[in-house]
């Protein structure tokens, strides 16, 4: 009939053919207890590694980044008067004895920046300008002398002379033999280990040795070395062990 709404019986027929026709579903297997608890410490372990490298990167960030500005921006554009020592030398395992005899481990030095004199017990002319001169070059430093620790190694067994007491007061005195003590310090070439002075960073590496013979006018200028050492080294050293 002309007008009509009624649909063909192809269009019904379709439709029914359509509506009976079951839907397809995909079915996913569920993974096991053992699965799941594997994927979860999977991703403990990831996020823990995570957390781990970034909190050694916060802790390392502080003494990356003054050595950084030592060695390479180098502040104030001024050259170094002591000789750096590249690699630098990582205190090793070695036994010191005391005044008394008591066996002392050089490891225990590490926490404070260390200004070391190395000489025989005797103490020559040369010996004794280097233990003034490391006095001085510590209380020149004013507030941050506490920072730093005057450190004299004796490389034989002859006790030191008494006129030295008095100088000595306040420092560490060790013995350590020359053939031990020359697994961690040298001596420029052509130089003899006593006729220097060292410097070590407080997680115990030597990084700096200073010109042979050093005269008043040197140590001024081992001052400014040592001064900028501190500054560039402010934010995680601090006084004392």
């Amino acid at each position: 009939m002309s007008g009509s709404n009624s649909s063909s019986p192809s269009s019904a027929q379709g439709a029914s053919a359509i509506a009976d026709e079951p839907l397809g579903l995909t079915v996913h297997s569920m993974p096991t207890p053992r699965e799941a608890l594997d994927v979860e410490a999977g991703q403990r372990t990831r996020s823990g590694r995570v957390r781990m490298l970034f909190v050694m990167l916060v802790c390392a960030a502080p003494v990356i980044a003054s050595y950084f500005t030592y060695y390479v921006v180098k502040p104030q554009g001024r050259a170094a008067y002591g000789q750096l020592i590249d690699p630098q030398r990582p205190l090793p395992a070695l036994s010191a004895a005391a005044a008394d005899g008591r066996p002392v481990d050089l490891r225990s030095l590490k926490g404070q920046w260390l200004l070391v004199v190395v000489a025989k017990a005797g103490c020559d002319s040369l010996c004794e300008q280097n233990l003034y001169l490391q006095r001085q070059l510590r209380e020149s430093l004013g507030r941050e002398k506490d920072r730093m620790d005057r450190v004299w190694l004796i490389t034989d067994d002859a006790p030191p002379p008494l006129r030295l007491a008095a100088a000595l007061n306040g420092a560490t005195v060790l013995r350590v033999p020359q053939a031990q003590l020359a697994q961690w310090l040298a001596p420029a070439e052509g130089r003899l280990l006593d006729e220097h002075m060292y410097l070590i960073d407080p997680q115990g590496h030597w990084m700096m040795r200073f010109p042979a013979a050093m005269d008043a006018a040197g140590a001024a200028k081992a001052k400014r070395d040592i001064e900028r050492m501190l500054r560039a080294s402010s934010s995680w050293d601090e006084a004392g062990r």
